[in-house]
């Protein structure tokens, strides 16, 4: 046996260029010469017109019967996005800032409410809720990497852990159409409070969780009794009406003792409407989410069909609250598809105060802990609630992989604002910007490139 073994293995050494020349001569002779109908290669023209990602999902499609729910559900199509443009340079008049001078890029949200939230830097830790999302490990990891790098971080519309809280540094409350994290006690402690109304992936539709998909010590935190869905409702109240969101807004407002009080919402084709209801409803910040945002799981019908480009919503946005005369007093949080420093920049640069991070918080935290998945499961079941791999996150390195995200993030804005010649954020608008696509350049309003 042994000798038969050591022949096989002489074999394979010697003749393995023979051996693949052999395979390779008979599967391109198949190939080649199959007619078309039953050739494997038939499926090349068939992917290139479907998409392989639609072959996939309508396959699932016809497999349950049912709502598909796409992981890290955010839409397949590919959004006008902000490569296009870039910055302009400070080299001959004015020069570039001393890479050795600090910059300033302190924030305030909601400067006309009784209590501002101010933080060090203009990145936000999205909102990515505990058991309807990220696992406890997570959490506490975003919540103490926020705190370290002075920023604030989004409850998300699952259950508000009590370590979470005494973790965090600033932190929002997200108060979505959920009966639970409604508690006073939280509602005091937080720092801004965020009224969900809708998001990019979803836009404003709701969700059933089952019992057998949300298990543990969340059910107990969101006050689920055994055999109850996990429901996020379409609405705040029956028969809802923009007086009843208003009379919300007054409420959290005392409630709070004067902190932000604001509406996330999914960019729309009406951008410019729905801000006008926002103003007259007397919110201190809105939060807008673009075409390209994610979250855990999103039908792809809405994810994909719904929704306008993050690059065109924040032009839109900000000309509307400059035109209505609001720019400065009702701060603007932008979200969706925006995955770097330059995006982040850019974004402020075209007049968002701040940004919302999320899937690149995501990666970030996990980092090399996502390699407990791979390679037989996606990374995310790393951070996931009902994550497989959980159990094995350890917080204490995605604290420190999700703050050296966040630092590096911060510095390299910081270089891009000393390369422009500005010693703080609040010198930055979109007069630094420039375009190499002629209809971005018109639409926003910054130069094209090809001419002077």
């Amino acid at each position: 046996m042994i000798t038969i073994l050591f022949v096989l293995f002489l074999f394979i050494l010697v003749g393995w260029r023979w051996i693949i020349k052999r395979m390779v001569k008979q599967m391109g002779k198949i190939i080649l010469t199959d007619s078309y109908q039953e050739n494997i290669m038939e499926l090349m023209p068939g992917l290139r017109h479907m998409g392989i990602q639609n072959v996939v999902e309508n396959s699932l499609r016809a497999e349950t019967g049912a709502v598909l729910y796409r992981p890290l559900g955010g839409s397949s199509k590919k959004w006008p996005h902000f490569d296009p443009i870039t910055f302009i340079p400070a080299q001959v008049s004015p020069f570039p800032i001393d890479g050795e001078k600090e910059v300033d890029i302190q924030v305030t949200i909601g400067p006309k409410s009784k209590k501002p939230m101010t933080i060090s830097i203009p990145l936000m830790i999205s909102g990515m809720g505990y058991g309807v999302g990220l696992s406890e490990q997570a959490r506490l990891s975003l919540a103490e990497a926020a705190k370290n790098v002075g920023t604030a971080i989004n409850s998300g519309e699952g259950g508000i852990l009590p370590e979470e809280l005494d973790a965090a540094g600033k932190y929002i409350l997200q108060f979505s159409k959920t009966k639970w994290s409604k508690n006073i006690e939280v509602i005091k402690r937080a720092d801004m409070i965020e009224i969900k109304l809708g998001q990019g992936a979803v836009v404003g539709m709701g969700q059933k969780i089952p019992p057998k998909d949300l298990t543990g010590r969340a059910r107990e935190i969101m006050g689920l009794k055994e055999n109850d869905d996990a429901v996020i409702y379409e609405q705040f109240f029956e028969n809802q009406t923009l007086q009843d969101i208003k009379e919300l807004v007054e409420e959290l407002r005392n409630l709070s003792g004067g902190v932000p009080i604001g509406v996330k919402m999914g960019m729309g084709g009406k951008i410019e409407e729905d801000i006008d209801h926002l103003i007259d409803v007397g919110v201190d910040f809105i939060a807008i989410d673009g075409g390209q945002a994610s979250m855990k799981e999103a039908p792809p019908i809405l994810a994909d069909d719904f929704g306008i480009p993050t690059l065109h919503g924040v032009v839109r946005a900000v000309c509307h609250l400059e035109k209505r005369g609001m720019k400065g007093q009702i701060s603007l949080i932008v979200s969706g598809g925006l995955l770097v420093p330059g995006h982040f920049l850019k974004v402020l640069a075209l007049g968002a105060d701040a940004v919302y991070v999320g899937s690149a918080m995501l990666f970030t935290v996990s980092h090399t802990q996502s390699l407990n998945a791979l390679p037989f499961e996606p990374p995310t079941q790393a951070v996931w609630y009902n994550g497989k791999f959980k159990d094995q996150f350890k917080v204490e390195d995605g604290v420190k992989t999700a703050e050296k995200f966040l630092t590096a993030s911060t510095e390299e804005m910081k270089m891009e604002l000393r390369a422009m010649g500005k010693r703080s954020l609040k010198e930055l608008s979109k007069k630094d910007l420039v375009s190499y696509d002629e209809l971005t350049a018109k639409m926003i309003g910054i130069p094209f490139s090809f001419k002077s």
